[in-house]
């Protein structure tokens, strides 16, 4: 099993159990998911752009179960990510565990 990991809100967690599906922003704008290749790239990321939310969670993915394609491909700075080339289906997402920021501005995981 090759594992991804995605980040997101809980509401929109919430929402995507309820559709079956995760269908972020990025997936319209810009036609893939972000992703990232372990939790510790994903925590630099969350770090990065969403410093100071509140909510956040971490998704781990199984990219045998997934349905839309993924390719790994480089950021701006050279360093790969998985992107999910369509919807992220709900049944591959193996775990979800919460975030929760530190007085860094990063973040840690609380859990599943």
């Amino acid at each position: 099993m090759a594992t991804i990991f995605h980040l997101i809100q809980k509401a929109d967690w919430d929402a995507a159990v309820s559709a079956g599906e995760v269908r972020p922003e990025s997936l319209a704008e810009e036609g893939f998911i972000h992703c990232s290749e372990d939790e510790q790239q994903a925590l630099a990321v969350a770090r990065r752009l969403y410093s100071g939310r509140d909510g956040m969670l971490l998704l781990e993915v199984d990219t045998e179960l997934l349905n839309a394609p993924i390719k790994r491909e480089p950021s701006r700075s050279g360093q790969m990510y998985p992107h999910i080339y369509g919807p992220l289906n709900v049944r591959a997402v193996t775990l979800v565990r919460a975030m929760e920021g530190d007085a860094s501005g990063g973040f840690r995981l609380t859990g599943e």
